[in-house]
């Protein structure tokens, strides 16, 4: 089956979600391929902290309404060096500018009812095959979807399917430099069920490595322990973490609070 459109997005994450609302306002018609489920999509965890230009962007987008309403505003960031702590005033130093907690998760999810709202086109679990003609007017995108082989014709074709997509791979060689940079440790990110311990994000250096308290809302805490590659989970358990957290983050003054996690990963994450 074809089917036409002005700008055909491979990808629904943030980005690809984000460029089909700011078409979509100067009214230009776009379709939104997406090889993940829904449910998937808006369940995925990634990052969870907003800078004033991306705030700014998703309020231009008249997607902020839940952010606006839920996010949490920090004036400043902690830096802690072996236990000194020292606060950075980002509004103060700016001229304004602040950080935002709010999930990427939640920003996803705005940026789907958004779409859905307004009746523009987003398949999930539509996964592109290839993608040809983008020397040309009419470049074209195939996919399958229902179990149905489909071609997408387009004038644009936007690649927001990140680093192993199908976008990046179609790009000639002769035309990619890619430069990568992998460090010698990894991270390890939890969600625990606790409030956080602080009202602003520490960014630790300790001997025994990096630490972040963060936070994805009053209830719910983001924390991070720098770790070594060639650690698993099973080196990681539970009290080794909070411990590590207790260490790195330093204690005097205030108060770790403790609690269950409510999602760890499946491995560590590499540095890169």
């Amino acid at each position: 089956m074809i089917h036409h459109t002005q700008v055909g997005i491979i990808g629904a994450g943030p980005a690809g979600l984000l460029l089909a609302q700011l078409l979509h306002q100067q009214g230009i018609r776009s379709v939104v391929l997406e090889n993940r489920s829904r449910e998937r999509v808006e369940s995925r965890q990634r990052a969870g902290l907003l800078e004033q230009n991306t705030v700014d962007l998703l309020r231009q987008a008249k997607a902020a309404d839940r952010l606006d309403r839920e996010g949490l505003v920090h004036d400043g960031v902690i830096l802690s060096y072996n236990g000194q702590r020292h606060r950075v005033d980002l509004a103060q130093l700016t001229g304004g500018s602040r950080v935002t907690i709010y999930a990427q998760t939640e920003v996803v999810k705005d940026l789907i009812r958004l779409r859905m709202d307004a009746g523009e086109s987003i398949l999930f679990e539509a996964e592109a095959t290839t993608i040809e003609g983008l020397d040309t007017n009419a470049s074209m995108i195939q996919y399958v979807h229902n179990g149905e082989n489909h071609t997408l014709i387009c004038d644009f074709v936007a690649g927001c399917d990140g680093f192993h997509g199908i976008s990046r791979q179609t790009i000639p060689a002769s035309l990619t430099t890619v430069y990568d940079k992998v460090y010698p440790y990894c991270w390890l990110g939890i969600l625990a069920k606790v409030p956080p311990s602080t009202h602003e994000l520490i960014y630790a250096y300790h001997a025994h490595g990096f630490a972040l308290h963060s936070m994805r809302s009053p209830e719910i805490s983001r924390l991070y322990v720098q770790c070594s590659v060639t650690d698993t989970l099973d080196d990681w358990p539970d009290e080794r973490i909070w411990a590590e957290l207790q260490i790195r983050l330093g204690t005097a003054g205030w108060t770790l609070q403790e609690g269950p996690f409510w999602r760890k990963p499946s491995r560590p994450c590499v540095a890169s």
